[in-house]
């Protein structure tokens, strides 16, 4: 793929503005997710577990047919869905999801991902303990900032070439997963793409700051220390003499320019959480604000730039290719559109055909269980996806009783001018309850977004970068451990004992 094929994302941006949405005022022909029973989420289940399994048991067929397999689950929904519920539904469903969140979604990670690549660091660096677990923190402090797919694609090579005379190199791609392109990403919408997700459904951008901070400076301090002991503990055992004496090149950055671009990303997605203009596009009952308009043309401008501006030797040197963005932008079109009857079965509540999941992150009286919905969140987003997983988690709390009842009871509802079930027939209630959730609620909200981003680092398949980071480990001749290995004998050991503490420390009561 070249940037002449990128052109297509603009018109076909513009095009979507004028059929945009904005959570469906009036009418809007939505489907009730009372009336769906559980098999309406198979195909949301099958696209996961394809995603799981088939890079295991048929690596070279998926490598070659992931799109087809992607949209094979796409229209197992779409067909029976237009027979079940009519095209107007089904229209104005794929509608909704594909401009307020797909859209967005991808071009914030094409323009993340674009940038980065066109970011190089050269010079000599000698992989010693400390410098490694600085890479690692400094890489972990960026991933807010820039994504975890940004910092991990701009830092990966630099310490891969760095520990190039080690002998022992899989615990430092390991931890770099763990950090870097996981847990890294916890303080801003930009960090990783469940919190994305979370600020276009209405979570303010610096919640995510405020709330995750803590949680996030335990892990991180308890994995740099981890990490400093067993990188000196092999460090000792190895004759690296020799290396650290060899001539230097001196330390540089080549394409730093990019450095602002990225900068340009960070005011884009704040101009589209400040800046409430009250104007909209409308087109089928779906509305798109002019500052989400704004922020994605802004980011298409910004990644145009980076891949224009940026000389071609740069991104030779980083190996960049577009296959990593192809196949999210592929998967992710099914999932999206697969996770529909999901979402709506979750936003039913009690009532819908999910109901012993919301019960079961809930007490007997409708309060929910802040540990439950951190370790359910969590356990899905290990082994599924943590960007889908928050978006199901999310909604099963904004369906529930108690936020339901928060909501009613709020000074931003009249009760005598809309009746609840007219809320959630207009779509405003979509509106109401992130605003619960970060006040009264404000606890099960970050337990949902720490199990979705933290525990993302417990297989290869919880996060993007992941897997990008093992292949390009790789590909540098570095044997890294299979798909159990990785969980039996690093995630599982080291994680899970941290993630127990943090359970008492933050969500237990």
């Amino acid at each position: 793929m070249n940037i002449a094929k990128l052109k297509y994302l603009l018109p076909l941006f513009i095009i979507s503005a004028a059929f945009g949405a904005d959570g469906g005022y009036g009418s809007a022909p939505h489907v009730n997710g009372e009336d769906l029973v559980i098999f309406w989420i198979i195909p949301f289940a099958g696209i996961l577990l394809s995603i799981a399994i088939f890079p295991l048991v048929a690596n070279d067929f998926w490598h070659h047919n992931f799109g087809k397999i992607s949209l094979f689950w796409a229209l197992s929904l779409i067909l029976p869905f237009l027979f079940h519920q009519g095209f107007e539904i089904t229209l104005y469903e794929i509608l909704h999801v594909g401009l307020l969140e797909y859209i967005p979604f991808i071009i914030l990670l094409l323009s993340l991902f674009t940038i980065s690549g066109g970011v190089r660091l050269k010079g000599t660096l000698v992989g010693t303990p400390i410098l490694n677990t600085t890479i690692i923190f400094v890489g972990t402090c960026l991933a807010s900032w820039m994504g975890t797919t940004g910092a991990a694609m701009l830092l990966i090579r630099p310490l891969i070439r760095a520990n190039a005379h080690r002998k022992q190199k899989v615990h430092i791609i390991v931890f770099f997963i763990f950090l870097v392109a996981n847990i890294g990403g916890s303080l801003t919408p930009l960090g990783d793409p469940p919190l994305f997700l979370g600020f276009l459904k209405g979570v303010d951008f610096f919640w995510t700051t405020t709330a995750m901070f803590m949680p996030m400076l335990f892990l991180v301090v308890c994995l740099l220390i981890i990490f400093f002991l067993l990188d000196s503990f092999y460090y000792k055992k190895e004759n690296i003499l020799q290396a650290e004496k060899e001539e230097s090149v001196k330390l540089g950055i080549e394409g730093s320019f990019n450095l602002f671009l990225l900068l340009g990303v960070i005011g884009g997605v704040l101009l589209s959480g400040f800046w409430r203009p009250d104007i909209s596009f409308e087109v089928y009952y779906v509305h798109l604000e002019l500052q989400n308009i704004a922020r994605d043309l802004l980011l298409l401008g910004l990644t145009y730039a980076s891949w224009v501006l940026t000389p071609k030797r740069i991104r030779e040197g980083n190996e960049y290719t577009w296959f990593p963005i192809v196949e999210v932008a592929k998967l992710f079109a099914g999932i999206f559109v697969t996770i529909i009857p999901a979402i709506s079965i979750l936003k039913a509540g009690t009532k819908g055909a999910l109901e012993k999941i919301v019960s079961s992150v809930s007490t007997a009286n409708g309060e929910p269980i802040d540990y439950m919905y951190f370790w359910l969140t969590g356990i899905l987003s290990s082994f599924l996806d943590n960007a889908p997983t928050y978006l199901v988690f999310f909604n099963t709390i904004g369906g529930s009783d108690k936020v339901r009842q928060t909501v009613i009871n709020s000074k931003d509802y009249n009760p005598d001018s809309l009746q609840l079930q007219q809320l959630l027939d207009t779509g405003q209630y979509a509106n109401l309850f992130p605003q619960a959730l970060m006040n009264e609620h404000s606890t099960t909200l970050l337990a949902i977004s720490a199990g979705a981003v933290f525990m993302g680092a417990v297989s290869y398949i919880g996060n993007a970068p992941n897997f990008m980071v093992k292949a390009i480990a790789e590909s540098s001749d570095i044997k890294m451990p299979s798909f159990f290995g990785y969980l039996l004998k690093w995630s599982i050991p080291i994680l899970m004992p941290l993630f127990l503490i943090l359970t008492y420390i933050f969500f237990w009561k």
